[in-house]
C-alpha cells in the first residue's frame, strides 16, 4: 500500500537568480497551525516547560510545529495571558520548549505577532493601541475583565512604523537565541499587517498607503530586516487573503490583487513556506473574493506553499495530490489529538475538542488530551 501524500517527508530546492538554495525539510507534510492558547500566566508572559512545553512535546511528530502567536514587543499585546519573545525571561522560557520538542525529533517555528488596533487601552496603561490610520475595527477585545468593544486606534508615525520593524528584527533574533528552527510572520487574520494592506482599514497618505505597492512595503521592510538576523529559509509568512467580515477586514476590489502581488514578490526570496488560509466564511457571493486560495495561488508562487484551514486527512492528502500545496497544516485537530500523524497513519478516529477549554488557563484542555492506545 502506499505512503499517504501527507506522511510523505518533504525536501524542497529552489533555483534563486540562477543559484540552486536549498529550502525546508521535514519528515512529513503535516504541520501544527498556530493557535492562541493563553497558557501564559505568569507575570513575564513567558512559556514554561511545565504546560507549554509538555504541550508542543507531545505534538512533535508533526513535521512542523508552528507556535501560537508571540507578540514581538509590549505594543503588539491584544489577548490575555499570551506568550511574547521580546525579554529576556521569555526567551530562557522558550528555549525549554524548543528542547523538548528537539529532544523528541521535532521541528518548531515561532509565529511573530503584532495585533495592531485588535487591542484595548487595558493592555497599555490606558494608551491606543497602534494601527496604520485611526479606524476602529468594531470587534471586540478579550481583556482581563472579560470582553470590551474596540477602540479607534492611534494611527502609527513614521517612527512608530521604523521602530516596530526593529521590533520584529529583535524578536527574530531573540528566537535564534530560544532555538526555534525558524519564525513565522503573522501577516494574517486582520493583525497589523493584514490592515496595512487592506484599503477599508489603511487610508494613509504617505508611503505606506494609497498604492498596492505602498500597502505592501510594511510587510516587505519587516521581512527585509529580518533576513539579517535568521536566514531566509527560516522564515514563513501567514496571509489569509479572503478573510471578510472577521478582525474587522472587509474585502474590496483591490485586495486580492494585493495580495497577487504579495505573493508573486515573494518568489525574489528564498523563505521556508508561505503559509495560505482557505476563506474562513461564505465568500461566494463576493465577486471579487477567490473561494479556492491553494488552487487560486499555487500558479503564483515557486516556493513551498502551505494550506489551512478545515481540512481533514483526505482533504489533505487531496490537495497534495492535486499540485496545489505541498503542506497541510491542522488547527483544532491537533489540540485534541497530540498523535495526529500517527492516527492519519493508522487509521484511528480522531478525538474530539472541548472548545470550553481552548483559552482557559492550566493543563485542562491543553496537555491533558490521551494519545490513541492501539
Amino acid at each position: 500500500m502506499s505512503m499517504q501524500n501527507l506522511l510523505k517527508p518533504y525536501t524542497k530546492n529552489i533555483e534563486l537568480k540562477n543559484i540552486e538554495l536549498k529550502n525546508i525539510e521535514l519528515k512529513n507534510r503535516v504541520a501544527m497551525a498556530p493557535m492562541t492558547r493563553s497558557r501564559a500566566t505568569n507575570k513575564e508572559k513567558a512559556a514554561t516547560d511545565e504546560l507549554q512545553g509538555l504541550y508542543y512535546e507531545q505534538r512533535a511528530s508533526a513535521g512542523l510545529l508552528i507556535t501560537e502567536g508571540s507578540q514581538v514587543s509590549k505594543k503588539a499585546v491584544g489577548y490575555i495571558n499570551t506568550p511574547g519573545i521580546y525579554s529576556d525571561e521569555q526567551v530562557e522560557g522558550w528555549k525549554k520548549v524548543t528542547k523538548r520538542v528537539h529532544d523528541k525529533g521535532g521541528k518548531i517555528f515561532i509565529q511573530l505577532w503584532h495585533v495592531g488596533r485588535i487591542s484595548h487601552p487595558d493592555f497599555h496603561n490606558g494608551e491606543l493601541p497602534l494601527a496604520p490610520s485611526a479606524i476602529n475595527p468594531n470587534e471586540k477585545s478579550y481583556t482581563e475583565e472579560g470582553f470590551k468593544d474596540t477602540v479607534t486606534p492611534k494611527a502609527m508615525t513614521l517612527s512608530e512604523i521604523k521602530e516596530t520593524i526593529q521590533d520584529f528584527k529583535n524578536a527574530a533574533k531573540n528566537a535564534v537565541k530560544a532555538g526555534f528552527d525558524g519564525v513565522e510572520i503573522h501577516s494574517s487574520n486582520g493583525y497589523l499587517f493584514h490592515q496595512f494592506f487592506t484599503a477599508t482599514s489603511n487610508t494613509r497618505t504617505d508611503e505606506y498607503g494609497g498604492s498596492i505597492e505602498n500597502r505592501a512595503r510594511f510587510f516587505f521592510e519587516v521581512l527585509d530586516e529580518m533576513k539579517q538576523v535568521i536566514p531566509q529559509e527560516k522564515i514563513g509568512v501567514r496571509f489569509n487573503p479572503s478573510l471578510n467580515g472577521l478582525f474587522g477586514i472587509t474585502m474590496d476590489e483591490e485586495t486580492i490583487p494585493t495580495f497577487e502581488y504579495i505573493i508573486k514578490k515573494l518568489n525574489d526570496y528564498n523563505l521556508a513556506y508561505v503559509h495560505l488560509s482557505e476563506p474562513f466564511t461564505d465568500v461566494s457571493n463576493i465577486p471579487f473574493a477567490v473561494t479556492e486560495i491553494a488552487k487560486h495561488f499555487r500558479p503564483l508562487y515557486n516556493g513551498t506553499l502551505m494550506i489551512n484551514s478545515g481540512f481533514n486527512k483526505e482533504s489533505g492528502n487531496k490537495v497534495i495530490e492535486d499540485g496545489f500545496a505541498d503542506l497541510v497544516a491542522y488547527g483544532k485537530p491537533f489540540i485534541s489529538n497530540p498523535d495526529l500523524v500517527e492516527r492519519f497513519r493508522d487509521n484511528v478516529e480522531l478525538a474530539e475538542w472541548d472548545d470550553s477549554t481552548f483559552y482557559v488557563p492550566g493543563e485542562k484542555g491543553y496537555t491533558d488530551y490521551p494519545k490513541a492506545t492501539n
